[in-house]
């Protein structure tokens, strides 16, 4: 679980982020919405350390990042794990490479024992024996797999996605949906999704924060919104006829 409380961040004049609080809860994919520019990113940002907030509290499973010593702050680092837009996958590297990669990089583990954790997630994402393709070799969907496979591999507790049916076509995209959902119930990871993909929203949205021009406009269920009396909310969300329709009584 991640508790954000009273998040205020400013660039310059330009008040980003205003007193934003909300719970990402455990083992539940938790979706941020909002349009382009309404801080999301930048939450997302100070969430994952990337950026500093001005003021409030982050707590990931009660402990504040901010009060870590160093030992502290390497341990918290190896529980997260990050699924970028473009899946951000080294081109020179195989499938089997890519996984294995912060295996190598931040575990003691032997050369069979990070073997046997990267073929556990490549079957874990239905890739199983494409360890050594290329990423070349690979469609826009079995890219963003390998990318979830690499994002698990560390075990994370926290698990965050960004964008990640960005440029695929719509069942490719309930695919990586049905994938995110099911990992994070499975293995009762802190799931975030930063989406601009209502499909998404309707498929796994089973806890929503909405910001609205750096506010914390609204929050709940997927069943929730469908229902929601909030103007800002419907306006984003039923913008196209076909979400206009699914709204009416």
């Amino acid at each position: 679980m991640i508790e954000i409380k009273n998040i205020e961040k400013y660039f310059g004049n330009n008040h980003v982020l205003k007193n934003v609080s909300f719970t990402f809860e455990r083992g539940k994919t938790n979706l941020i919405i909002g349009e382009s520019g309404s801080g999301k990113t930048t939450l997302i940002k100070i969430l994952v350390g990337l950026q500093n907030k001005d003021q409030g509290t982050v707590l990931f499973n009660g402990e504040d990042v901010n009060k870590m010593n160093n030992k502290e702050i390497r341990r918290f680092r190896k529980e997260i794990g990050m699924l970028f837009q473009g899946g951000a996958l080294y081109d020179y590297m195989t499938v089997e490479e890519n996984i294995m990669f912060p295996l190598s990089m931040f575990t003691d583990k032997t050369d069979d024992e990070m073997l046997e954790r990267v073929n556990f997630c490549l079957k874990r994402v239905n890739l199983k024996g494409k360890n050594n393709l290329m990423p070349s070799e690979l469609s826009g969907g079995m890219k963003k797999r390998v990318a979830i496979a690499r994002a698990i591999v560390m075990q994370p507790k926290y698990l965050f996605c960004d964008e990640p049916n960005s440029g695929l076509d719509p069942n490719t995209a309930i695919l990586i949906d049905n994938l995110i959902q099911e990992i994070t119930e499975e293995y009762n990871i802190t799931t975030i999704v930063n989406t601009h993909d209502m499909n998404s929203v309707m498929q796994i949205g089973t806890n929503i924060a909405f910001i609205y021009k750096g506010e914390m406009w609204w929050q709940g269920s997927k069943e929730e919104l469908i229902k929601a009396n909030n103007k800002e909310l419907t306006d984003f969300v039923f913008a196209s006829d076909l979400f206009k329709r699914l709204r009416r009584p």
